[in-house]
C-alpha cells in the first residue's frame, strides 16, 4: 500500500463502554470537532440507521446519508454528495465497510470524521487506512484517523457474533507482522518505529492472554481498545508495517484468488499462525493456535474450506499483493513443494495443539 501522511496524531475523544452513542451529541458539540453542529452522518443497513435515529434529537443541523459501502465507487460518491453544503465533520456508523467508505470520503474533502463502531472485526475503525474494492480487488488507501472513535457494546453485543470474534484474529495477527518487521530490520536493515511497534503489540499481549470471550464485557472492551491501538501504530509510523506482514499478504492473496472465503480477521489470524509456524517459534505457534481454538477462529486451511492445492496457490501468490514488503514468506521464497511440504507439516502441528 501506499506510504500514509506520518501523524502522531490521537484522537481527540475514545470511549468504549456500554451507551457511550448516548453522549455522541455532546462530543460533537465540542468546537475542535464541530463548530456549528453541521455534520453528515453516514449510515451503513442494519444498526448504523437505528443509531442514527436514536441520536438525531441531539444533532442541530445533520443529514444522514445511507451507503453500502465496501468500494472505491461508493466512497467517491458519498464524496461528492458531501460537497453538497459545508459540512464541519463527518459521522460514520456502522461496520468496517461503512466506516473506511466514510473514512475516504472525509479525507478527500478534508472534513473531521467520527468514527461509531457496530462491530469488532478488524482494526479499521481507528486506523489510517481505508480497505475498498476496485475494480474487483481489494486495495488500502491512506487516509486520516478519525478525530473520535466510539465503541458502544451495547450495539456491538447485537451484532453477529463471529464478524466481532474475527476481530480477534487481526489483533493477534500484529505479533506476526512484527516478528516480519524485524525480520526486515535484520536482513534489509528497514527502521523499525519503536512507539508503533509497541502499540501494536500491546494490544495483541492484551487480546492473547485475556480470559472471556464475546460474552464478557471486559474482554470485549479490551479486543475493542487493542483494536484502536492497532490503528494507531499505523498512524504513528506512516504505514500498516506494525499490522500487516505476511499474515495479510495472505489474507490479501486468498481475496484476490479465491474472494469470499472468509472475512479479514479470519484469514489474518488464520495466516499469522501459519507465518508462525514457519518462523518456528513453538512457544508463539502453541499460544496463537490455543487462542484462536478457544475463540472458535479458523486456524487450517480446511477451517474456511480451502484445499492443500488452493493454499499452495495463496501462499506462493501473497508475495505479489505487497512487493515492497519484506516478511518470512519473501524470506524464505518456498516453491510450491516446499509450500506443500510445510503446510502437511503446519496442519499436523495444529492438530497437536
Amino acid at each position: 500500500m501506499p506510504l500514509l501522511a506520518r501523524s502522531v496524531q490521537t484522537p481527540l475523544h475514545i470511549d468504549v463502554r456500554r451507551g457511550a452513542v448516548a453522549d455522541l451529541g455532546s462530543i460533537l458539540a465540542d468546537g475542535r470537532i464541530s463548530s456549528g453542529g453541521d455534520v453528515a452522518v453516514v449510515v451503513g443497513p442494519g444498526q448504523g440507521e437505528k443509531i442514527a435515529e436514536l441520536i438525531r434529537p441531539s444533532l442541530r443541523s445533520a443529514d444522514v446519508y445511507m451507503t453500502s459501502g465496501g468500494t472505491l465507487d461508493a466512497a467517491i460518491e458519498l464524496g461528492d454528495k458531501l460537497r453538497s453544503r459545508a459540512y464541519d465533520a463527518v459521522v460514520a456508523i456502522g461496520g468496517g465497510k461503512t466506516v473506511d467508505t466514510a473514512k475516504y470520503a472525509a479525507t478527500r474533502y478534508a472534513l473531521p470524521m467520527v468514527s461509531v463502531a457496530t462491530s469488532l472485526a478488524n482494526d479499521g475503525v481507528a486506523s489510517p487506512v481505508a480497505s475498498l474494492i476496485h475494480d474487483g480487488i481489494k486495495g488500502s488507501y491512506g487516509v486520516h484517523i478519525p478525530i473520535a472513535v466510539i465503541v458502544d457494546l451495547d450495539f456491538v453485543e447485537n451484532g453477529p457474533e463471529r464478524v466481532n470474534r474475527s476481530g480477534i484474529g487481526d489483533v493477534i495477527s500484529n505479533i506476526s507482522a512484527l516478528a516480519d518487521w524485524e525480520l526486515a530490520r535484520e536482513v534489509r536493515g528497514e527502521p523499525v518505529d519503536g512507539l508503533a511497534a509497541s502499540l501494536a503489540r500491546m494490544g495483541a499481549e492484551a487480546v492473547l492472554t485475556m480470559p472471556g470471550d464475546m460474552t464478557d464485557d471486559a474482554f470485549v472492551t479490551v479486543l475493542a481498545e487493542a483494536l484502536i491501538s492497532s490503528g494507531l501504530a499505523m498512524a504513528v509510523c506512516g504505514s500498516s508495517r506494525p499490522s500487516s506482514g505476511g499474515c495479510h499478504e495472505i489474507m490479501h492473496a486468498t481475496d484476490s484468488l479465491f474472494p469470499g472465503t472468509a472475512s479479514h480477521g479470519e484469514l489474518a489470524g488464520m495466516g499469522a499462525l501459519f507465518c508462525t509456524f514457519l518462523r518456528g517459534d513453538e512457544r508463539r505457534f502453541k499460544q496463537m493456535s490455543e487462542c484462536l481454538a478457544r475463540h472458535q477462529l479458523p486456524r487450517t486451511p480446511a477451517d474456511v474450506g480451502l484445499d492443500a492445492e488452493q493454499f499452495v496457490q495463496i501462499v506462493e501468490f501473497a508475495p505479489k499483493t505487497r512487493p515492497d514488503r519484506y516478511t518470512i514468506l519473501e524470506h524464505l521464497a518456498m516453491t510450491p513443494d516446499e509450500i506443500r511440504r510445510k503446510l502437511a507439516e503446519y496442519v499436523d502441528a495444529v492438530a497437536g495443539c
